[in-house]
């Protein structure tokens, strides 16, 4: 007899992760007028292994950390509306409960990204300053 074996990569519940995220851009973007929610990018969904749970990730086009709190509460107690809607177009026995998290991924990154380059060029100007004769404060040539 042959054991039958899992494929290597992409799973189940990858796939319903990556339906939900299309899914519930689309209601997000189309089926919810609140306008709390400005430009709501879905980042990531993890769904658990049992189909329970599903972790939505999301930013804010343009918004702060502040305004990402308040949508991460319009988008909790709307989660009964769009989970109900998901269910309409997910093909499985049960629909996952939706969980959303404010992801400050991208905001740190940049915030990072602005510390690297500051402190790059806070290094060229002392190398610049080495690489000159006349900097020992001497404004004589």
């Amino acid at each position: 007899m042959t054991k039958h074996r899992r494929p290597q990569g992409f799973q189940r519940t990858d796939r319903i992760g990556d339906h939900i995220q299309r899914e519930l851009a689309s209601l997000i973007r189309f089926g919810m007028k609140d306008p709390r929610l400005g430009l709501v990018t879905i980042q990531q969904v993890k769904v658990a292994r049992d189909l329970s749970w599903a972790d939505v990730y999301f930013t804010l086009l343009g918004e702060g950390a502040e305004a990402g709190l308040e949508a991460e509460g319009v988008l909790s107690n709307a989660a009964g509306f769009l989970r109900s809607q998901l269910a309409k177009d997910l093909n499985t026995r049960t629909t996952p409960r939706l969980r959303f998290h404010y992801d400050k991924l991208p905001e740190e990154a940049s915030r990072l990204s602005a510390l690297i380059d500051q402190a790059r060029a806070e290094d060229r100007d002392l190398i610049d300053d080495e690489d000159d004769p006349h900097s020992d404060g001497d404004p004589r040539p």
